[in-house]
């Protein structure tokens, strides 16, 4: 179980896939640990170098009051990446690690590869949504909010299907740290990242699940239409989060975009 010290904070990762083989950067959504990445882990470790991390507040990293800046964020990122010696990642984000990547790709192209932007926007939802969220939990905890962020996450098929599944992303939400969701929300709240997305130049694909609510098909389409060049696919019978929905999907789409980009030496 390694941990690192990554800026003013101690950052719980996993580093996994041969050595020297091109880095893979993951980054996960609010509310969740690295785990969501498991799937995708699996398969390209077999080829890359895989690289995830819990983030601030989250999981088994370190938390600090909130609230947090996606400027902050992209700063986690590139703390553990010189910590760990890595010059370069293609990097992976779903919802706030979706917006972390623009911030990152915006601010310092040279460290990113490509990108590969999962269910996320440069701009989620008006700041009252996210004020409204950061009251309940103040009052509540997480746990109050958890059961129906479910139905944001997994589509009705799933959440019948596989209750074992959405009961233990019950159990991860509830049990991020309620400061850690909070900074985090607060970032969200705080990010307009549409100057960012029209300045990014590394080849980027942009992926949504078809039956997203949190960020639908045509919010990432705007954010794929903004960036130039970028790729965009939607991934049939998934909500927010495809790698858990639709792994192999989603590990195709991004197997076959990081062949595209993959310039080893």
């Amino acid at each position: 179980m390694p941990f690192i010290a990554a800026g003013d904070i101690t950052v719980h990762y996993d580093l996994t896939g041969p050595e020297g083989a091109p880095v893979v950067l993951f980054a996960n959504s609010i509310g969740t640990s690295f785990h969501i990445w498991d799937a995708q882990a699996a398969r390209l470790a077999e080829r890359f170098r895989v690289l995830r991390y819990d983030m601030r507040g989250h999981g088994l990293t370190g938390v600090t009051p909130a609230p947090y800046s996606m400027d902050r964020l992209a700063d986690d990122a590139l703390a553990l990446l010189d910590a760990l010696g890595i010059e370069r990642a293609h990097v992976c984000g779903l919802s706030i690690g979706g917006m972390m990547a623009q911030r990152l790709a915006a601010k310092a192209p040279q460290r990113v590869g490509s990108l590969v932007l999962c269910d996320t926007a440069s701009l989620i939802g008006p700041p009252s949504v996210w004020e409204d969220r950061i009251a309940a939990i103040r009052a509540g905890g997480l746990s109050s909010i958890a059961q129906g962020v479910m139905a944001r996450w997994f589509t009705e098929r799933f959440r019948a299907d596989r209750p074992e599944q959405v009961s233990g992303f019950v159990n991860m939400l509830s049990r991020t740290t309620d400061e850690g969701y909070i900074g985090c929300a607060s970032a969200i709240r705080d990010a307009d990242l549409r100057d960012d997305a029209a300045r990014i130049s590394n080849p980027t694909l942009v992926l949504v699940g078809d039956q997203d609510l949190a960020t639908p098909p045509a919010l990432v389409r705007e954010l794929a239409e903004a960036i130039p060049g970028a790729r965009f696919a939607v991934i049939a019978d998934a909500a927010h989060i495809p790698c858990v929905e639709q792994p192999e999907a989603l590990t195709a789409l991004l197997l076959d975009f990081l062949d595209g980009n993959d310039h080893r030496e």
